[in-house]
């Protein structure tokens, strides 16, 4: 009965024949499917547009949209009908009356204008900082009112004021005050004026700077060892507001390149003022020294951005210093 009865060789744990065909099915199974979900990502990626055709998109219409008005405006300083391609719109700009003097004003102005509202703002804001938190809205207000009042109105008073002052103080010292503030050479009462101006970009921009900046901290860490005022705004808080100082420094150079209203008004010839002077007689030399304040602005500001992103190397001396001495 033994011997009749059948007995598998696979009795003992050992697997079936169709085991091996099975788990490499599984496999395959898997593998295929594996392969499949791997793929689909690759079709997708493959279908979807690259970002960096889009980018190059918009910034060859954006370099269009800018770049073909200058050109044009090129073209037509060069190309006099009839003579052909000429450069005497560009030639006789040195020679020009009024051109050199205009522009150094205008720089003058600007150079003037960035600093008094600087030395304004910035210890103004840093004491609003560390000592008064809560007179930050009275100060924010203060700053933004020049959006508010238009540049005609601004100009108006202005005139009344400068009217007055010589009527009624001719007897006293201020009176010379009143005709100094009115030089052709050099008006003081623009930069006075373009300062007003100015103050909501200068506040925007300090404002920024001093969030991003622990002021407290680093004003009580300078004094608990023993640096002074000065010496703490100077050596520890410009430094790390020099980003923000050059954009303020950046938006009110453009502001005084390009104002027009308050000057024209006033009386003064800055460029702006003797670009729009000359359009009438010169329009060829009008539109090149149009280009030419453009470049010059662009460059400017250029050099502006440079200086606030140059990282500082004047901190790290004290640091390699004290390390090779201990």
């Amino acid at each position: 009965m033994a011997a009749m009865t059948p007995t598998s060789r696979y009795t003992d744990g050992a697997e079936s024949p169709q085991a091996p065909q099975d788990a490499t099915g599984a496999k395959d199974a898997k593998g295929s499917g594996a392969g499949a979900g791997a793929g689909a990502p690759a079709r997708t990626s493959a279908r979807r547009p690259r970002p960096g055709i889009w980018r190059g998109a918009v910034l060859a219409l954006a370099g269009a949209y800018f770049l073909v008005p200058l050109l044009a405006s090129f073209v037509f300083t060069v190309h006099v009908p009839g003579q052909g391609i000429t450069f005497e719109a560009y030639t006789e700009l040195l020679s020009a009356d009024g051109f050199t003097e205009s522009l150094l004003l205008s720089l003058g102005l600007a150079a003037a204008t960035i600093a008094l509202s600087l030395l304004l703002a910035v210890p103004a804001l840093v004491a609003v900082r560390i000592g008064s938190p809560r007179l930050r809205p009275v100060v924010e207000v203060m700053c933004m009112l020049p959006l508010v009042v238009p540049p005609i109105a601004l100009v108006t008073g202005i005139t009344t004021v400068l009217r007055w002052g010589p009527e009624h103080l001719s007897r006293t010292p201020l009176y010379q005050t009143f005709i100094a503030v009115q030089n052709e050479k050099f008006p003081v009462v623009l930069v006075l004026a373009y300062t007003v101006l100015a103050l909501p970009f200068v506040y925007r921009s300090l404002d920024a700077g001093l969030r991003a900046v622990d002021v407290p901290t680093l004003v009580e860490a300078a004094r608990s060892c023993g640096a002074s005022w000065p010496y703490v705004v100077l050596r520890v808080l410009l430094p790390n507001l020099r980003a923000s100082l050059a954009g303020a420094a950046f938006l009110t150079l453009a502001l005084v390149l390009g104002e027009f209203t308050i000057a024209s008004l006033l009386g003064f010839q800055p460029f702006a003022v003797w670009i729009v002077s000359i359009s009438g007689a010169q329009a060829r030399m009008s539109v090149a020294v149009s280009i030419l304040s453009l470049l010059i602005t662009w460059l400017l500001l250029i050099a502006l951005s440079r200086a606030g992103t140059t990282p500082s190397t004047t901190a790290a001396a004290p640091a390699t210093t004290s390390r090779k001495e201990s």
